[in-house]
């Protein structure tokens, strides 16, 4: 990341400087409308799996990714994300006055995650897809056999994580007032259908939408087995 840029320590979005663009200040505070969620998800996910390397395709200016982990590739197609993470001190400000590490690198690719994004196959130690489609099904090459997939379950890719022979399910993501925590104990009790369906890829590119299971956690970690 670039250096740094100063701030205003106060409480709030407006603690942001005003060196930082405003469009960058614009879209990151209609990002973070529910202040320090994001933020609360990852610091969970650090919390059991440590600081590792991250791919996060999709991640629209979602940059909360950065206040847990040292190491973030962000992928989003959006020329507005293009923008946002031009604007290389004001994304690092935003980084620093959150909490993350002063060495933290966000590092961002302008493109469709569908297509070959460049980077090396088995590169990052987690894969997140959060409401940006079938991120698995394109991104799994870039984890690294024994890493883990943060999916959440609305726009179906969990459900087809859960049926892809490379993916075991290793942990539940829980959100309760707010404050998120992982469950990696009775894992047989999740990703059953409340109706029987036969779960295919194509009928989940048909539907566009996850399987309602007889359990709703936030979201799933999945580790790369092969």
């Amino acid at each position: 990341m670039h250096g740094g840029c100063a701030f205003d320590p106060a409480p709030g979005h407006n603690r942001y400087s005003r060196t930082m663009l405003p469009q960058t200040k614009k879209l990151w505070q209609k990002q973070d409308t529910h202040t320090g969620d994001r933020k609360r998800l990852f610091a969970a996910v650090r919390a059991v799996l440590g600081d590792i390397a991250v791919l996060y395709p999709g991640s629209y200016v979602d940059v909360a990714a950065s206040f847990a982990f040292t190491e973030v590739t962000y992928v989003d197609m959006d020329r507005r994300a293009s923008q946002f993470f031009a604007d290389a001190d004001g994304v690092d400000e935003i980084i620093r006055s959150e909490g993350g590490s002063a060495s933290a690198v966000a590092r961002f690719i302008h493109a469709d995650y569908t297509a070959d994004l460049g980077v090396g196959d088995e590169e990052f130690d987690l894969l997140v897809s959060l409401y940006a489609g079938f991120v698995s099904e394109a991104c799994t090459r870039y984890l690294r056999v024994g890493g883990t997939l943060l999916v959440a379950p609305s726009h179906g890719d969990a459900a087809l994580a859960s049926i892809d022979g490379r993916y075991d399910l290793s942990g539940v993501v829980t959100a309760r007032s707010g404050e998120y925590g992982v469950r990696t104990e009775g894992l047989d009790t999740y990703l059953i259908p409340k109706k029987s369906v036969a779960i295919t890829p194509a009928l989940l590119h048909q539907q566009q939408r996850g399987i309602a299971y007889t359990k709703s956690p936030f979201a799933y970690l999945f580790t790369r087995t092969r």
